[in-house]
């Protein structure tokens, strides 16, 4: 059963190495996906949608073409499933960034967080104290879980090496246009749409999730579950809002507030009704996140066994 051991050694892998540190796949799709950016960029829906088509197309279209190559061939399918795993995958990373910026509050380094956080985080942070930094970190890691770790996992498990290179290329190009900026109102509308799309069933899984392992980060079950389904959809996204509002309540925090994104300032919603984060609660979302990633590494393993792999 190929495709179903090929997630759960790519999933090892993240785990040990996190991601490739240096020609690393998804960087050299961005590469791509700015070349062709420059090219086709109007200030337009279908000009985006079209950017969008093409280059998720492309990526589960090299999918499928491995998928095809390596029909007969399941130590090669494996192994290329395992590879495509690792790949996409970027939990572990993103618990080193959240860890690395809690050194840096517990030393007292303010500009070194806030160096750090453009690695977590797409605020700006120049203004930023402890606590407002503490509280962006657990965020990213809440909202991220999802988007790093549970998605691919889940396309994987459902589509296999279609899935996990469509996706990634979905939520990659989410994150290089998907922006409410002047440039990419239009232009990013499709790549935000299919991100919010693709990531609707992941999103309420992670949220789940959170609420069976929250008890392994200290946390409570019972919280996390009443927080989720009160706060989860008074936030502007249709799926951070559910991941970032169980983390809340498991964790006993208060989430949300004022966030600003170069010129523009949004007014978050407050999720759940704890204390405001700190530094120390930096690693107690890092286990809940590393928790939840294990628990939908084995799911979408034992998904796939039941499909016979």
């Amino acid at each position: 059963m190929p495709t179903a051991l090929g997630l759960a050694l790519g999933a090892g892998a993240d785990l040990l190495l996190a991601d490739p540190r240096r020609r690393h796949p998804v960087a050299g799709f961005g590469t791509v996906a700015a070349a062709l950016e420059r090219r086709a960029w109007r200030d337009s829906r279908p000009a985006g949608a079209g950017h969008a088509a093409v280059l998720v197309a492309g990526a589960a279209g090299l999918g499928a073409a491995a998928d095809r190559a390596t029909l007969d061939r399941p130590a090669a399918r494996t192994l290329a499933v395992a590879a495509a795993t690792w790949a996409v995958l970027g939990g572990t990373s993103l618990g080193r960034a959240a860890t690395a910026m809690a050194g840096a509050l517990d030393a007292g380094d303010l500009p070194a967080a806030r160096a750090l956080l453009p690695t977590l985080a797409g605020r700006d942070p120049s203004t930023l104290g402890a606590g407002e930094l503490a509280r962006a970190t657990v965020e990213s890691v809440a909202e991220n879980t999802s988007d790093a770790a549970v998605a691919p996992l889940v396309w994987g498990a459902l589509a296999g090496l279609p899935g996990l290179l469509g996706y990634r290329a979905v939520n990659t190009l989410d994150a290089m246009v998907g922006h409410r900026s002047p440039r990419y109102a239009r232009f990013g509308w499709a790549a935000a749409r299919t991100d919010d799309v693709a990531n609707w069933l992941p999103a309420r899984l992670t949220a789940a999730l959170t609420v069976a392992c929250a008890p392994l980060a200290g946390g409570s079950a019972r919280d996390a579950l009443r927080v989720w389904r009160r706060d989860g959809a008074a936030h502007p996204s249709p799926n951070a809002g559910r991941c970032e509002a169980a983390a809340a309540g498991a964790l006993g925090l208060r989430l949300g507030g004022r966030n600003v994104y170069g010129s523009r300032v949004e007014e978050r919603p407050v999720l759940g009704d704890g204390r405001a984060p700190d530094s120390s609660d930096v690693a107690r979302a890092v286990r809940l996140s590393r928790a939840v990633c294990l628990a939908a590494a084995a799911l979408a393993v034992v998904s796939r066994l039941a499909r016979r792999g």
